[in-house]
Formats: C-alpha cells, structure tokens, sequence
C-alpha cells in the first residue's frame, strides 16, 4: 500500500523508537496519540511525553484525550480516516468501537515474544525469570490484552549481568527497526497474523515499588535478578537499621551472586573494595552499586566509607 494514513499511538521511550524509525522511512503519521502532560521531577512540573516531543519537532498533529471512551475522540479518529493505527507502550485500552476505525486495523508492538510475557512488564518480567532471550513482537490488536494473532516475532539474547533498562533500549531499537522492516508487507497482506497458543501465555502485571524489595530469605541468584530487574525503575531496596535505631532506606544498583556463603540470612559478611556481602538463603548477595537516601549512586568501596557497615542489622 503507497502512502498509508497511519495513527500512531504511544508515550514513553520505547514507543519512540517505533514513531522515529517509522518516521525516517517515511511514513509520517497524519496524527499521533499520547498521554496527556503528567507532572514529573521534584518540582512535579507537567511534562511531555517522549512521543509527544518528538512529534512536536516533526509538526505531527497531537492528541491527548485521556480517555479513548468517550464520542467527541472516536469521532476525531473517525475523521482522519486511518488505514492503521500503530500502538506501541500507549498505555490507555483501546475499546473495541476505536480498534473496528483503522481499515487495516490496529498493529502494537510490543516488548516479549508472545504469547509469552503479555502485560505491562515484559522486560523485568524476563530477566526476573532468569530467561535467555527476549524480543519483540507485532500484533493484530484484538480487544484482549495481548491476546491478538502475530504477525512477526524477533528474538535476542538476555545479556547475563543487563539490567532492565538496558534490555529496554535494545528491544525498543529492534521494535522500530522490526516494523518498519514488515509494514509494508503487513499492510499488501503478504504477511498472515498466526494465532498465539493460549496454552503457553504468561503475564506481566504493572510493578509495585515494593516488589523492588530485597528479602534475605530469597536465593541469591533470585535477588541479582531482582537488582537487574528494576534497575532503572523503581530501583531494588532493602532496609538497614544502624546503632543508634535509624532505619536507612538503601537501594542497591548492580549486584551479583556469590555461592559458597554461609550465614544466616541477612547477614553483612564481608565489605570492601569488591563488595558488600550479605547472606542469602541460599550464597550470598555481593552488592557492588549502592545509594543512600539524598546521597549519588556510588561503588562499594566509597559507600564503605559513608555507613559504617560493621554491627548493621538489615530488614
């Protein structure tokens, strides 16, 4: 299909790369869908989403509805007459009546080889899973989540100390180049979506900044994934009470699995210039990049001389 009227629908970076790299093949999309404005920072400003600002510098008309369910947005899509809307991390539910707009229908990108890790989470969900590879998929939007038939799956490996932000940055540049590479395959049909096999499906649900919790009684090997996994957000934490009864409130950045460590759980072994050491359920935890509450992440050895370790009680 020549000059398709593409909708592209999307918020934060990884659905950047999708509108960027479809931009720089030259499909402009005639409208692009995004979140309104929310406040950000410390001073809590209203600030634009990544999409959004791309789309300003590319003189990409902008909606912001912050609901898809009301007549005034279906109208106004209505209007445009799209042959496809391309969703990609939007973050708002397209209800049926928006999906049944686009001729072509509604194609998302998304951030798992599905049917595997459907859901908001699919890259912490990966590496928390201990799995070996990850990718991408395009998808024929159905009313479901992440339920519709794939047209294309990519895969690439898991790299064995990345964390989730870095994962992130590699499946949003392989989401991008993977639609522009099959769209227009996609849409001269030359492609069939393949129904997904409910039987292998898993979830992903959103992240509670509690689940970045580090529990003692875990396994090592468990909390090294944890660490990679909300690394940048929320950030893996654990509690420390010092001498005089203040609870420290730490964040841990990189970290990685020792075997042959024997204490009770929650237990400071050894500190210095390789490390924090602290006992597992099963090894031991070496903490290598750690935080203080208001202080810059810093590595063991500098932390070592910010908190005295020797006597700390963790929770």
């Amino acid at each position: 299909m020549k000059n398709p009227r593409v909708i592209f629908a999307g918020t934060p970076e990884f659905a950047l790369a999708s509108l960027s790299a479809l931009v720089k093949s030259g499909v402009v999309p005639v409208a692009v869908l995004t979140q309104p404005d929310r406040p950000a920072g410390r001073g809590k400003r209203l600030t634009a989403s990544p999409v959004k600002r791309y789309a300003e510098t590319q003189g990409i008309p902008i909606m912001q509805p912050p609901t898809l369910r009301n007549d005034e947005t279906v109208a106004e899509l209505l209007a445009l007459e799209p042959d496809l809307m391309i969703v990609a991390a939007y973050g708002l539910i397209l209800p049926q009546n928006v999906l049944d707009i686009p001729t072509r229908g509604c194609l998302n990108v998304h951030a798992s080889v599905l049917p595997r890790w459907r859901g908001a989470a699919p890259v912490q969900a990966a590496i928390l899973a201990g799995e070996a590879s990850s990718g991408v998929s395009l998808m024929s939007m159905t009313a479901g989540l992440d339920c519709g038939p794939v047209f294309v799956a990519e895969q690439i490996p898991i790299g064995a100390d990345e964390t989730a932000g870095e994962l992130h940055d590699r499946l949003a540049r392989l989401g991008g180049e993977t639609l522009v590479a099959n769209l227009d395959d996609i849409l001269d049909e030359e492609i069939s979506a393949v129904p997904q096999d409910e039987s292998m499906a898993s979830y992903a649900g959103k992240i509670n900044k509690s689940d970045a919790q580090l529990d003692w009684t875990h396994q090592a090997d468990e909390l090294a994934r944890r660490v990679r996994a909300y690394n940048p957000v929320p950030g893996a934490f654990f509690f420390a009470h010092n001498d005089s009864g203040e609870v420290l409130r730490i964040k841990c950045w990189r970290a990685k699995s020792i075997a042959k460590v024997e204490a009770a759980p929650g237990t400071i072994v050894s500190s210095g210039p390789d490390g924090v050491v602290v006992s597992c359920a099963l090894g031991g935890l070496g903490l290598l990049e750690l935080q203080l509450p208001g202080k810059r992440h810093v590595q063991a050895r500098e932390f070592a001389n910010q908190l005295e370790l020797s006597g700390l009680e963790l929770g």
